[in-house]
């Protein structure tokens, strides 16, 4: 059902579904930016349209709602271990067609990656429902048309502002508590970015891995991981156990983000590490995100978003990188 209503009609809507719903949108946080004096956009639990940042791409993606950032998944004493509570709450997220394809891809991972499925994850993503905000221009750095994640229509409800007025696109009846005018409308979507790349065709992967050109991330990059934690379809984690102070046999085990770009995250017993320059983790991060996830899965695992590039205090441009890449491979071939 698609219909026209105004700002009040909607923000009546959300209050009627935040009875059943926990609704998450964009919101801007004064004075918690990379500095003092700025602020930063990211995910909050919001109660009216009004609340939320929408004339400006977030700065982390929405995924940390359905994969927190710090998750407990049991608690253990010497002789047994609990598995932490499920609050097997609804959520509702506002979010725009590229972080839907990222959670596409996360689900992925964590879902379809073998025989078993995620538990933890799973029983969170399972009470999970979108809003799909539409997306007319495209950002800064933004990428999404060549990544082809600039439309889904893997949505309950879809939304387009106006001015005063408000389009949305109703999938779900549970949905269905907007009072409003029928009408026909396509739910906004990026067509042309500022940013155009072209995707290699990696036959050959051992001309691109031993290719010099990740020797300049030695030197630029500084292992923060900021792309990674900031990134809609980075997957990665680490387990810790901790143990509580007044007794030290008792503890919970926590999933933590973790980041391919860290230093320690490839080490292993004996000291050794998989890759201990930071040109090398470039290197395995890049052909992840635009051939390995593709040759499993069939679709690349980069959406485009270009928030890596927004957070790299080094200004490393990952969508520069893929196009390097890309003439890497095509000078090979006319060759």
């Amino acid at each position: 059902m698609k219909i026209k209503l105004n700002l009040s009609s909607f923000n009546e809507g959300l209050r009627l579904l935040s009875n059943e719903y926990k609704i998450f949108g964009p919101v801007s946080l004064s004075y918690k930016g990379t500095c003092s004096d700025t602020d930063v956009v990211r995910y909050q639990e919001v109660s009216t349209l009004e609340e939320m940042e929408l004339n400006r791409k977030s700065n982390f993606s929405p995924k940390e709602i359905m994969l927190p950032i710090n998750q407990v998944l049991l608690y253990f004493t010497e002789k047994e271990f609990k598995e932490s509570d499920n609050k097997n709450e609804k959520i509702l997220v506002f979010l725009r067609a590229c972080d839907i394809n990222g959670v596409k891809r996360v689900d992925e991972i964590y879902l379809n990656n073998g025989s078993e499925e995620d538990y933890y994850y799973k029983r969170i993503r399972e009470n999970v429902k979108f809003i799909l905000i539409g997306c007319k221009e495209s950002f800064r750095n933004c990428f999404c048309v060549s990544m082809d994640s600039n439309k889904t229509d893997d949505y309950a409800m879809g939304l387009n502002m106006r001015g005063e007025d408000i389009y949305i696109d109703i999938k779900d009846d549970e949905l269905n508590v907007f009072e409003g005018e029928n009408t026909e409308f396509e739910v906004d979507y990026v067509r042309e970015n500022n940013i155009n790349i072209d995707i290699p065709s990696i036959t050959d992967t051992n001309e691109v891995v031993e290719n010099s050109m990740w020797d300049e991330y030695d030197a630029r990059c500084i292992a923060c991981g900021r792309c990674n934690f900031v990134c809609p379809t980075c997957s990665c984690f680490t387990m810790q156990d901790i143990y509580y102070k007044e007794n030290e046999n008792v503890g919970e085990r926590r999933r933590v983000w973790a980041s391919c770009q860290v230093d320690g995250y490839s080490d292993m017993a004996g000291g050794h590490s998989f890759r201990d320059k930071k040109g090398q983790r470039m290197r395995f991060k890049a052909m992840h995100k635009i051939h390995d996830f593709n040759k499993r899965f069939g679709y690349h695992m980069c959406v485009g978003c270009g928030r890596c590039d927004d957070a790299c205090p080094q200004y490393i441009s990952f969508s520069s990188c893929i196009e390097k890449v890309n003439d890497l491979v095509t000078s090979k071939e006319e060759a």
